[in-house]
C-alpha cells in the first residue's frame, strides 16, 4: 500500500546552491509573468484541474478532450518581434526579423490554414469516436441490467 510522503521531498548536491536557483527561477517567473508570458488563460485552467484531482479515466480523458479544443487552433496573427540585444544591433535584428517575416507570411499563413483544417478534423473524430463508443458501452451495460436476475 503507497503512503504519501511525510517530507517535503528535497534536492540538492555537493557545491550547488538550490536556493539561488530557485531564487532565480522565482525571478524568471516573476519577469515573464509581468510581460505577459503566463496570461493565457490555458495555462490558469491547466492549473485549476491539476492532474492529481483527476480520479477515473472517463476525467481524464475529457480534460484531454478539452485540452484538445483549445488549443488545436493555430494562431496565425502577426505577433510582436523582440530582440534580447539592445542598441543598433538589436534593432537592426529586429527589423532584418520583421522582413524575414514579410517575405515568408504569405507561406506561413497557407500552411498554418491547412493545419488548422487538420486539427479541426482529428479533433472532431476523436470526439465522435468518444461519442460512439461512450453510446455503445452505455447500450451494452443496459443490456447487462436487463439480463442481471431480479431479486
Amino acid at each position: 500500500m503507497d503512503t504519501p510522503l511525510k517530507q517535503p521531498l528535497t534536492i540538492g548536491a555537493a557545491g550547488v546552491d538550490v536556493e539561488s536557483i530557485v531564487q532565480s527561477i522565482r525571478d524568471t517567473v516573476a519577469r515573464k509573468m509581468s510581460e505577459g508570458a503566463y496570461s493565457d488563460g490555458r495555462i490558469a485552467r491547466a492549473e485549476k484541474n491539476n492532474l492529481i484531482h483527476l480520479t477515473d479515466d472517463a476525467d481524464f480523458f475529457q480534460f484531454y478532450v478539452d485540452c484538445l479544443r483549445d488549443i488545436s487552433h493555430v494562431d496565425i496573427n502577426d505577433y510582436v518581434i523582440r530582440e534580447r540585444r539592445q542598441g543598433p544591433i538589436g534593432w537592426c535584428l529586429i527589423a532584418l526579423k520583421k522582413v524575414i517575416w514579410k517575405l515568408l507570411k504569405f507561406y506561413t499563413y497557407r500552411l498554418w490554414s491547412q493545419q488548422n483544417q487538420i486539427n479541426g478534423l482529428l479533433l472532431s473524430a476523436i470526439e465522435e469516436i468518444d461519442r460512439k463508443y461512450r453510446d455503445r458501452i452505455q447500450k451494452l451495460e443496459d443490456r447487462l441490467k436487463a439480463l442481471a436476475p431480479r431479486p
